[in-house]
């Protein structure tokens, strides 16, 4: 079968190439790849793969052979999933616990561009508690996990302020339900019960500022790709007794599938919106990664094999 490998190249990350047909588990399911989304952490790992490893945790498409131990999906059920490693190929062997069945509702397009981000940012929320009422910031809001943070906190009853790079990266954060759509973390107005912090390097400092006393920052990315410094004493000047919350997530009990159901179930019944800046051919894999590396992607990109 085919399926995109690694290069270690900058401006061709991945080339399609001849693989071996997936050995399966008994509790792995066969799936046929419909469409698949990338994601930025991926085009990071892809500047240094470990020996042997294949790229792709976002698919969508029809099982084509159901797990040998009778859990999940059924053989011809279109199904999105969450597959380890592996998923930007013809066929991927996913966990039957990593796979969530597809509404009539929902386009395979929409669910492809489900799996990490929406489940970030779900669990993210989660981790966060109750958002009701509160003043939340979110940095990096322009990505995937942006979107969704933004749509589903508000949904939730929270008033975000977004931060995105540009007006043009952010002029879909309003319609989702920010109350503020801001350039730099400095021009947030006053101070935020909770803060999602993704970027790292500088920021986080500018943006642990902006928290209220007692508040909580969750810090679950940094795509500034830069280390971070904090000075103990900074947490006087504001937000004194704040708590400082590292997130992942993979480090929750519930399984991927039980979460990727919840996340199709919001967008049939049109409460979450999936928002694709691209779709293309899996043939413009290697473009569409350099150009979500370098921020010329808003939202998802979905490449699709049909």
């Amino acid at each position: 079968m085919k399926a995109f490998v690694p290069t270690a190249q900058a401006t061709t990350p991945v080339v399609l190439a001849d693989v071996g047909e997936p050995q399966l588990r008994p509790n792995e399911a066969l799936v046929k790849v419909e469409a698949f989304s990338v994601n930025r952490g991926e085009t990071f790992q892809l500047e240094s793969p470990k020996p042997g490893w294949r790229p792709g945790k976002d698919i969508a498409g029809m099982v084509v052979q159901a797990a040998a131990d009778g859990s999940g999906p059924a053989t011809c059920r279109r199904v999105v999933g969450h597959p380890p490693y592996g998923g930007w190929a013809e066929y991927v062997a996913v966990p039957t616990d990593a796979l969530a069945e597809i509404p009539d509702a929902v386009t395979t397009v929409q669910a492809a561009a489900l799996p990490l981000a929406g489940l970030t940012a779900l669990r993210l929320l989660r981790a966060a508690g109750p958002v009701a009422g509160k003043r939340l910031l979110l940095t990096g809001a322009s990505g995937g996990v942006g979107h969704y943070l933004t749509e589903l906190g508000a949904g939730g009853g929270a008033e975000i302020t977004a931060v995105t790079a540009s007006p043009e990266r952010g002029r879909r954060l309003t319609e989702l339900g920010a109350v503020a759509v801001i350039h730099d973390v400095t021009d947030a107005q006053g101070t935020f019960d909770l803060v999602l912090e993704s970027t790292g390097g500088a920021g986080l400092p500018l943006a642990l500022a902006k928290l209220a006393r007692r508040g909580t920052l969750i810090w679950f990315g940094q795509a500034s790709r830069t280390p971070v410094t904090l000075d103990f004493f900074d947490f006087f000047t504001g937000p004194e007794s704040a708590t400082l919350r590292h997130f992942h997530y993979a480090d929750f009990d519930t399984p991927y599938g039980t979460d990727l159901a919840t996340l199709v179930r919001l967008v049939a019944s049109g409460r979450l919106h999936p928002e694709v800046g691209r779709i293309a051919d899996w043939a413009d894999t290697a473009t569409t990664l350099t150009d979500l590396r370098d921020r010329h992607v808003r939202g998802k990109a979905v490449l699709t094999l049909i």
